[in-house]
Formats: C-alpha cells, sequence, structure tokens
C-alpha cells in the first residue's frame, strides 16, 4: 500500500487484515517502527501486527516514515501525521472499523511517533477519534528540556548511558543525524506540549529498566495519570535493556514481553484476547 504526504511524496505502508473480520467489527491499530528515525521500516513492527490481528481480529497498518539523516526532522512526525490521516479516511475500505477501536502506537523513536500523534489528533480534532495510544520505551524528551520539578527522577541517562543496544553515546548519534529541535514541544518534545496532555485517549506502556529512555517513559505516564486523569496502564521490565525483545529473542522476559504486550492492548480495546493462534517467541529482526 502507499500513502500520499502532504508534500507529494508517496511512502509505502504494510498492511494485516484477519481472515475472518470479527462479527463486531475489526479494530484499527495503527504501527510507527523504531530505529532513531534514521533506519527501520514497517516490517519491524510485524510480529507485533500479526499477533493484534490474530487476538482481536484488528486490521493493523505499518506506514513508513522519512529518515534521517537524508530526511531530517521534522518529516518523521509530518508523514506520520499524514499517514494517520490517511489511515482514518480510507480504512473502512480495509474492512476496519474505527469506531470499535482506533488505536496509534509505536516502539522507541515510533513511541515518539505516536505520542506526538496523539496531541495532533486530540487538537485537530481528528475524525473518527483515536481511543487509545500504545507507547513501548518512548522517547518524549530530551534530557536538557525536563522541567526542574521533574529533575530529580530523571535518573536513567545517567544511569544506564552505558546500557547495551543503545547507550548514551548511541543515542547522541542518531540525534545529529536527526537533528531535532529540543525546544519543539510539538512536534519532539511532547513531554513539554503547550497545551498540555488533557483529554488525550488511554495510553498503555511497556518500559525497559536498564535503558536511558526508561525515565521518559515512567515520567510520561505519571503525568498522564496523576496530573490529567489520563487511563494508563503500564509494564516494567527491570534490569532489562532498549528493545530486549528484539536482540534478545531467547529470553524469558522477551516471551514475557509478548503475552503482556497483547494484555495490554486488550486493555486499550477492552476485548478478551484470543491466544490459541499467537506468536508469544520472539522473533529476532534487527529492523
Amino acid at each position: 500500500m502507499q500513502y500520499t504526504t502532504e508534500d507529494g511524496s508517496k511512502l509505502r505502508a504494510k498492511l494485516y487484515q484477519p481472515t475472518d473480520p470479527p462479527s463486531g467489527g475489526s479494530p484499527l491499530i495503527v504501527l510507527f517502527h523504531g530505529g532513531g528515525f534514521c533506519i527501520g521500516e514497517p516490517e519491524g513492527e510485524e510480529q507485533t501486527a500479526r499477533n493484534f490481528v490474530l487476538a482481536f481480529g484488528a486490521t493493523c497498518v505499518s506506514p513508513s516514515y522519512r529518515l534521517a539523516p537524508e530526511f531530517k526532522f521534522p518529516h518523521a512526525p509530518k508523514d506520520s501525521w499524514d499517514a494517520l490521516r490517511w489511515a482514518a479516511a480510507t480504512s473502512t475500505t480495509w474492512g476496519a472499523d474505527p469506531s470499535v477501536g482506533f488505536i496509534v502506537g509505536g516502539t522507541s523513536a515510533g513511541g515518539n511517533i505516536a505520542a506526538i500523534l496523539t496531541h495532533l489528533a486530540r487538537d485537530a480534532k481528528l475524525s473518527p477519534p483515536l481511543t487509545g495510544q500504545y507507547l513501548a520505551v518512548p522517547l518524549v524528551v530530551p534530557p536538557s528540556r525536563v522541567p526542574v520539578k521533574y529533575k530529580e527522577w530523571f535518573l536513567s541517562y545517567e544511569q544506564n548511558k552505558n546500557a547495551p543496544v543503545l547507550p548514551v553515546a548511541a543515542i547522541s548519534m542518531f540525534n545529529a543525524a536527526y537533528n531535532a529541535d529540543d525546544d519543539d514541544s510539538i512536534l519532539y518534545a511532547t513531554f513539554n506540549h503547550p497545551r498540555g496532555h488533557k483529554d488525550l485517549p488511554p495510553a498503555f506502556f511497556q518500559i525497559a529498566g536498564m535503558d536511558p529512555l526508561r525515565d521518559d517513559g515512567l515520567l510520561y505516564e505519571r503525568i498522564l495519570r496523576e496530573e490529567n486523569g489520563i487511563k494508563t496502564k503500564l509494564y516494567l521490565y527491570p534490569g532489562l535493556p532498549h528493545i530486549y525483545w528484539t536482540f534478545f529473542p531467547f529470553l524469558k522476559s522477551s516471551e514475557r514481553f509478548r503475552v503482556e504486550q497483547i494484555e495490554g492492548m486488550g486493555w486499550l480495546l477492552g476485548k478478551n484476547p484470543d491466544y490459541s493462534l499467537l506468536q508469544t517467541k520472539p522473533v529476532m529482526m534487527l529492523t
């Protein structure tokens, strides 16, 4: 599939559909891949998308977005916003029914994009409206822009600066290529959104304990829940690094991640998952 961006570029998206759509309607789930805004492709979310199709009869689409360093900030969020609006407008022709669930989600950089899009959708009154957001190990605020009142709890960049998979040196490399504006709290540092976080849809988080981005997710979940009255569900994986379930699929904790990913999506959708056909043994996909 392809969608068209505001500047006329045509970008690829991968669609996953149930063979037999549920009688009550097929929820729509839009997933954005990670990769530091520099690498990755829609197939990076394939196991996740397939499991959501099998567990809930959902229709899942994973759009691509243009990558740095060739396409620097703000191409990624702008492309993704075009993709979300395209999905909202056309998904019924794919057999989806967003009225029974319309979720945006993503991993790492894709989690940043998903958090941004929930605010854009709220402020633009996207129709049909989002009903949930799924944020896996998301980036939501650069360390230099953490508000003073939260700094005492923002410790993970220092504690996990030499963590495997995503040490702080790697984050710096990706950031240099992406060249985001740390002061742009609409298209990047959404933790500091100028219109706040009221009236966002419920949020489901999966956070890794040995990850520089750990406290992005933990603090953001707390702010949504405690300060804005947003319903949240959070799973924390102590002692495990960024996207560990992809790099270390042989771990029991990786299988646990996949099971809880399905549980959390069921919570967002208000549906009980069908586990009979699921692949909970993670598959190694380095993209």
